[in-house]
């Protein structure tokens, strides 16, 4: 068993969800692991991982329209306002969504669905530079 481990780093340009498929797969393809098991980890607390259609972009609209209905940014709403008003909506958002997943690789790429993509999920309004810790351990 082999194990290998990367970190990708994607700058946001604020609230949005952002693709990042295409960059864990090309690096699980260059690992050359055939079978295995994907660890994707995004260690923050103000944006977080996703996986959801990726063939229409309206889904993700909807998606980032739902999340400012159910936790929209009010002022005085929240007693932690100390990076601004969009922070606490941040940390509740990703509360509510995914730091993580384990994804099987099978002949030699992740086992997405058809219409599956895995996003970061940005939950501020302002630039950010992210990191997403890959971890894949298997069998070449």
């Amino acid at each position: 068993m082999k194990q290998f481990t990367k970190c990708l780093h994607v700058r946001t340009a604020g609230k949005d969800l952002i693709p990042i498929t295409h960059a864990v797969t090309d690096w699980v393809t260059e690992t050359g692991i055939i079978t295995g098991l994907l660890t994707v980890w995004c260690p923050h607390t103000s944006c977080s991982l996703t996986v959801q259609e990726n063939a229409d972009p309206t889904v993700r609209e909807d998606i980032a329209r739902f999340f400012d209905t159910l936790v929209p940014e009010q002022a005085g709403r929240y007693i932690h306002s100390s990076e601004g008003p969009d922070d606490m909506p941040a940390h509740l958002r990703t509360m509510l969504t995914q730091s993580g997943f384990s994804i099987p690789v099978i002949d030699g790429r992740p086992a997405f669905g058809i219409w599956q993509g895995l996003y970061l999920f940005e939950h501020r309004r302002t630039p950010h530079r992210r990191e997403i810790v890959l971890h894949l351990a298997g069998e070449m």
